[in-house]
């Protein structure tokens, strides 16, 4: 099995209504060299210019931005190509991030490579830790910067490093 990192970044708070404009992955291994970045043209007219700010894209940008169907087919052959068994979808705040990522698998695919389900990195580290209050984030090495590869990123070091710190046990390439 394989442990693939995720982030996204979207111009609003759900699938269909609004678009998810870029995702980066990460398999979450020791190199972290394997990464996946997409760049999503909206599919809804609608969209919230906050949301949208975070990205640092302008909606005229993600206008000229790739074929959302293409870019998902391509997120999947590499899922395919660089993973080992089943591939497991992980990140900060899935959330948010599985239901976008989940519904444009289905919606273009019409399955998801990752099954029906997702772990959270946060709750894993509470876990860990014993204490709902306490974040994973000081763990990252790489900035937020909300770059979904550069978050992924992050993500994926803060992993390996409980993994490290906590005896984790996790299958890894």
């Amino acid at each position: 099995m394989s442990y693939i990192m995720v982030d996204i970044e979207a111009d609003g708070p759900i699938p269909e209504d609004y678009s998810m404009i870029s995702f980066g992955a990460v398999i979450v291994e020791p190199s972290l060299s394997k990464t996946f970045y997409g760049k999503l043209r909206p599919l809804s007219e609608q969209w919230d210019a906050e949301a949208l700010k975070v990205s640092g894209f302008t909606r005229e940008e993600t206008l000229g931005f790739n074929d959302p169907k293409s870019v998902m087919e391509r997120f999947a052959v590499w899922i395919g190509e660089n993973s080992k068994g089943r591939p497991i979808f992980i990140s900060d705040n899935n959330g948010f991030d599985w239901q976008f990522i989940n519904w444009y698998f289905h919606h273009f695919l019409g399955q998801n490579p990752f099954g029906f389900s997702s772990m959270n990195l946060g709750s894993l580290y509470k876990g860990l830790v014993r204490d709902t209050s306490k974040n994973f984030k000081h763990l990252r090495k790489t900035k937020h910067t909300h770059n979904p590869v550069d978050d992924a990123m992050g993500n994926a070091e803060a992993l390996l490093e409980l993994a490290r710190e906590f005896g984790l046990k996790m299958q890894l390439e």
